[in-house]
């Protein structure tokens, strides 16, 4: 990245401006979310009205501008703002309408947290491979499953947050930008040491990365506001839910070859609620460290 003094393409005053609070969702099964009128959601909404030539057009002409990824002796093609906007657009489109999670979305450079050689698709909907078998999640699965933990009783506000599968990093840094202190386990260690790579550049001191075994959460951090799993179990581990504040939420892929995302509240000491979202695809949830 260039410039001392920047974290992101965005700066974090600006993403916190163009943010507000969301709705709360309803209950039962299927969720009803009211799309918020705010700035960044005009400017997502003018996005889509753009067409996919117009988008490239406005890409390539920025390419220029942008920052050098590590490793790289020029610019790679098609990471520019106007991309990363196309992608908010299409996540906004899908359905995603909490205007913090797309300005934290816009605001990281995915290109950064994938390879040098995938980085000019960094920015379709698609997962990507990260090495190690294990994949960087889609935007709008990352968008989805952040907008859905911060629909809780409180308004959005998320003090604490643990995630589940650090991978390359990407999705720490986005939930960096919604909640003030998110921890992060890695079972892999050299992901955990291309997390640390990754996110190290951008100077963001409200992660903590931990590597050890996700399934056993973090207990000494405990409790948390929301927890986060990028992989699918059978069940969620009870150690989890133990580890969820009262009123926190957990949202998870679960199942084997057909999964599904689901929605954990925690209602009581020992009362938990779970509710169906939505199809979903994501790596198994595995026991132990390599």
């Amino acid at each position: 990245m260039s410039g001392k003094d920047k974290r992101f393409p965005l700066s974090l005053s600006s993403v916190v401006e163009k943010s507000q609070k969301s709705t709360h969702m309803g209950g039962g099964s299927s969720i009803r979310i009211a799309t918020p009128q705010t700035a960044t959601q005009n400017a997502v909404q003018n996005t889509v009205a753009r067409t996919a030539e117009s988008a490239e057009l406005q890409a390539r002409s920025a390419i220029r501008n942008q920052p050098v990824p590590p490793g790289s002796s020029r610019p790679t093609p098609l990471v520019s703002d106007a991309v990363r906007l196309a992608m908010v657009a299409r996540v906004a489109k899908q359905g995603v309408r909490d205007g913090k999670v797309l300005a934290a979305m816009e605001a990281v450079p995915r290109h950064l947290f994938v390879q040098s050689g995938l980085a000019s698709q960094a920015y379709i909907d698609a997962s990507l491979p990260i090495g190690h078998h294990q994949t960087i999640s889609q935007p709008y699965i990352v968008a989805r499953m952040i907008e859905v933990m911060r629909n809780n009783a409180n308004g959005g506000k998320l003090d604490k947050v643990l995630e589940i599968g650090t991978g390359c990093g990407y999705q720490a840094a986005v939930l960096s930008l919604v909640a003030n202190e998110v921890y992060s386990i890695e079972r892999i260690k050299p992901l955990h040491e291309l997390a640390k790579t990754n996110l190290r550049p951008l100077r963001i001191a409200n992660i903590r990365l931990q590597y050890g075994d996700g399934m056993l959460g973090l207990p000494k951090a405990a409790p948390f506001d929301g927890i986060i799993l990028a992989a699918a179990g059978l069940e969620v581990p009870q150690t989890l839910l133990d580890q969820m504040s009262i009123g926190g939420r957990l949202v998870a892929p679960v199942g084997g070859r057909h999964q599904v995302l689901q929605l954990i509240e925690r209602t009581g000491k020992f009362e938990w609620t779970n509710t169906t979202l939505e199809d979903c695809h994501f790596v198994p949830l595995r026991p132990g460290v390599v």
